[in-house]
């Protein structure tokens, strides 16, 4: 698909792709150049705080892991097999 600069370096994305991407109105993209390539991604911004929280909650399982508070499971099927022994 073929898409023209417009005034102020602006260029519409085709809608078969917003569509096919489930994009809106409001979507943040990060855009970029690699390797003569203008590449265009979707992201998704998340508030310093959640970012904070997340990392707070992080710690405290990383603790919990250490100290054998929280098990530790080499694979699914032996933290399924744990629950059901519950």
């Amino acid at each position: 698909m073929l898409a023209e600069l417009r005034q102020k370096a602006q260029i519409t994305i085709p809608k078969e792709i917003i569509l096919k991407l489930g994009l809106s109105e409001g979507d943040t993209l990060d855009i970029f150049e690699k390797d003569g390539v203008i590449c265009i991604m979707p992201v998704v911004v998340y508030p310093k705080k959640y970012l904070n929280e997340l990392r707070d909650e992080i710690i405290e399982v990383k603790s919990k892991i250490a100290s054998g508070e929280q098990p530790v499971f080499d694979n699914v099927d032996a933290l399924f097999d744990k629950l059901e022994a519950e």
